[in-house]
């Protein structure tokens, strides 16, 4: 786990895509110049969150995704205990990361914001029905989270041909975070693309400046 800054106004977890590094994703921080937020980013073990899609059953996500909420848990202690409330630790991730970090967020209320660039919720188990194009060959899931998000801004960019996030499942992922009470935009790309782009800076630094 890596960690940059020293500020006691917001504090900032990222977490890095497939293959990525937590020092890349701490580069992000110098993109958004918000010297007033102390970033921490955990790291995955060989770089990676899981070894499959997030769109995979249930069953294969799981262990993965338990890992995952676990190395978030420690961060979210350690900046607990810098002095941090929980309303003000906000949580970003990019594609494998964002995922996670959106999953978060539903199982763990309490967040100042969560922001998913490239990524959408991985859900809580398997919904009936057959694989389809729309989830590129996946089964829907379920998304049970039975959490209060009342007060938590979410933000999610997305392009709308990604190869890996599917348009729809961005869609319900705002769908079922607003029926949980959050706060949620969409930003969506034209065309295809897998990557961080200007407004989606601009955005995260609206909501954390204003917040």
């Amino acid at each position: 786990m890596q960690r940059r800054g020293t500020s006691t106004r917001l504090g900032a977890i990222l977490l890095h895509g497939r293959g990525s590094s937590a020092r890349d994703i701490l580069g992000l921080a110098s993109a958004l110049g918000l010297s007033d937020i102390a970033y921490i980013a955990p790291e995955a073990p060989g770089n990676s969150w899981w070894p499959t899609s997030f769109l995979a059953p249930h069953a294969q996500m799981a262990p993965w995704l338990d890992r995952g909420v676990a190395a978030i848990d420690q961060a979210v202690a350690t900046l607990e205990a810098d002095g941090f409330r929980k309303d003000r630790i906000a949580i970003l991730g990019f594609s494998q990361g964002a995922c996670l970090a959106l999953d978060y967020a539903a199982r763990r209320p309490g967040l100042h914001s969560a922001i998913g660039l490239s990524g959408g919720l991985v859900g809580t188990g398997d919904a009936d029905g057959t694989p389809t194009e729309a989830l590129y060959g996946h089964i829907d899931k379920r998304f049970d989270y039975g959490t209060d998000l009342t007060g938590l801004d979410v933000f999610i960019g997305c392009h709308e041909q990604d190869p890996h996030i599917p348009l729809a499942r961005v869609h319900r992922s705002a769908e079922v975070l607003t029926t949980l009470g959050a706060k949620v935009q969409t930003d969506i790309l034209p065309g295809p693309g897998h990557g961080i782009v200007p407004s989606e800076i601009d955005a995260v630094q609206n909501l954390w400046i204003s917040g």
